[in-house]
């Protein structure tokens, strides 16, 4: 019987996921416009807004929501890694508080180091997820390159009285996290084969479950601004937050959700602290309050496929808490808007 070879995908990437994101500071110098831009009166959300995803009127009350998110591997495993990629691109719809409608595939692979045969298994993985979220997985692009890569660009739809932006908060809005951080610390330790058998399985159960609330809070009045947290961490896309809400934002570190606290302080201990987290606050630590270096290890870390950062209305915080629970969501406030101060984010 032919012995089947297993190939650990993220052997063959720099980075890994969402830590392999351009830093904020990078981003804006090749965001720089150097002409003058045509107006486009549909476009309701375009790269100005450095919001979660373009957003598009059709005129009849509706918008398209269009997006793209792709990447190195982050798991060993080609399914998870077709999986993961796919619910992470996904999330930019939800979190536009819209519904997906459709997905096309964003291929790179190394051809002559790693067979065509596991590539199909990424490609299996992405259908599972994109048929999870009830759409399909409708074309694609590949090509040849030196790392693999993959991801989608989904298209959505939401009715724009519903569309969520990342800015719109008021003070004293009330801040909700829907995924537990840390992500990025479990994934540097597997890419470093530190981390342990009893740990496998935690960053990517939470990577691979779909933001699909994130439609049902683009329903609510009381969600005031929505954003996902991804490569730049949980203070990065605050900071987003606060910055498009023109205020500055309390944190409650002791509230703020962690998916293994033990594991994730035995593999700081380890050195498993990604790249991007240190790239994350070199581009935005400048505008943040001071920070311990454990703070500032878990709240710059980058996510992938992580949660919702929801800004709410206090006056409908009850149930807005009430249909989270509805959807088996258990939520607590981890923060608050609060008038705009000398940095965007205090920790407290």
């Amino acid at each position: 019987m032919e012995m089947r070879t297993e190939y650990k995908l993220t052997q063959y990437s720099h980075g890994a996921g969402c830590g392999c994101k351009i830093s904020p500071k990078v981003l804006n110098t090749i965001l720089q416009h150097k002409a003058k831009q045509l107006p486009f009166a549909g476009l309701l959300v375009g790269n100005e807004e450095r919001d979660d995803a373009a957003v598009m009127d059709l005129g009849d009350g509706t918008a398209i929501i269009s997006t793209t998110d792709f990447f190195m591997p982050i798991v060993d495993d080609p399914e998870d890694f077709g999986r993961i990629a796919s619910v992470n691109a996904i999330s930019d719809i939800y979190a536009m508080g819209g519904t997906p409608l459709l997905a096309i595939a964003i291929l790179g692979w190394p051809i002559n180091q790693i067979p065509a045969d596991v590539a199909n298994q990424v490609i299996e993985g992405s259908r599972n997820a994109c048929s999870m979220a009830g759409i399909p997985l409708a074309g694609g692009h590949s090509i040849d390159s030196p790392e693999p890569i993959f991801g989608l660009a989904v298209t959505g739809r939401v009715n724009i009285d519903q569309l969520k932006r990342n800015g719109g908060a008021k003070v004293g809005s009330r801040l909700f996290l829907t995924k537990p951080l840390g992500v990025g610390i479990l994934a540097t330790a597997e890419k470093k084969g530190k981390l342990k058998v009893e740990h496998t399985n935690i960053a990517r159960d939470s990577m691979v479950s779909l933001n699909s609330i994130g439609t049902v809070f683009g329903q609510l009045p009381q969600v005031l601004a929505m954003t996902d947290v991804t490569g730049f961490g949980l203070l990065g896309h605050l900071g987003e937050m606060c910055t498009a809400s023109g205020l500055s934002a309390v944190l409650d570190f002791d509230k703020v959700p962690l998916l293994n606290r033990e594991a994730l302080d035995f593999y700081l201990t380890e050195n498993c602290v990604p790249g991007g987290t240190t790239r994350n606050w070199d581009a935005y630590g400048d505008q943040m309050a001071p920070l311990t270096e454990y703070q500032k290890q878990l709240m710059c870390d980058p996510q992938t496929s992580g949660g919702l950062l929801v800004a709410v209305d206090p006056a409908g915080e009850q149930d807005f808490l009430a249909i989270a629970t509805k959807y088996a969501l258990s939520l607590e406030c981890i923060g608050q808007m609060v008038p705009q101060r000398a940095h965007l984010v205090i920790v407290e």
